[in-house]
């Protein structure tokens, strides 16, 4: 008897040999549970920010006008003897439909005639906001020599209207709810037409954003 009771007692000590291949196999069901569940939010999140990204958040072009200033007082008659350069004040109207922040660094945009670069205009840096309009104050720097030394500068004149175009790119930073930060530029090309006899001008301009 006194064996069989301490068989029985080694027996009641001795620990099961299922007890833990059970635990463990119940551990990595949950783990791999707590990870497909992961991989599904993860999934979910993504497929969320991009259909936002490519629908309303998509970037869209932003709203570039050109306004000078002063025109009216210009004495177009003086410029065959005028040997230096001539400023006139200029209004550069950004406006941004987008849902994002625009920030760009000093640039330089360039006025063409006939395909000569006859002026240049500095573009300080400034920061567009969200949904926002910004008016950028600067001035053409007109090279008269280089623009009255254009062939067909003297037939345009005779016939009222001088034809100008404008390029700039304005390199900066895109930022979306202060989180998300892209490197983006503005380009922009307008249309110039100054007209000698009213004194005044007409502007069209297409601008597009690149990411």
């Amino acid at each position: 008897n006194s064996t069989e009771s301490q068989l029985y007692i080694r027996a009641l000590n001795f620990p099961s040999l299922n007890t833990q291949p059970e635990s463990e196999a119940m551990a990595n069901k949950g783990l791999k549970f707590c990870l497909i569940v992961s991989l599904l939010f993860l999934i979910i999140v993504t497929i969320v920010i991009v259909t936002l990204f490519f629908t309303v958040f998509k970037p869209k072009d932003p709203n570039i006008t050109v306004h000078p200033i002063g025109l009216e007082h210009f004495d177009f008659s003086l410029l065959p003897n005028i040997t230096a350069n001539v400023s006139l004040g200029m209004v550069i109207t950004i406006e941004n439909p987008n849902y994002g922040s625009f920030e760009f660094t000093n640039s330089i945009g360039y006025i063409n005639f006939h395909d000569t670069v006859v002026g240049e205009v500095p573009i300080g840096a400034e920061l567009v906001p969200a949904h926002g309009q910004i008016n950028v104050n600067t001035w053409a720097n007109f090279m008269v020599a280089k623009l009255i030394s254009v062939p067909k500068f003297w037939s345009d004149v005779l016939s009222g209207t001088l034809n100008f175009t404008s390029t700039s790119s304005l390199p900066g930073i895109a930022r979306m709810f202060k989180i998300f930060k892209l490197k983006a530029t503005a380009y922009s090309s307008c249309n110039i037409s100054l007209r000698i006899v009213p004194r005044n001008v007409d502007t069209k301009c297409i601008s597009k954003i690149k990411l």
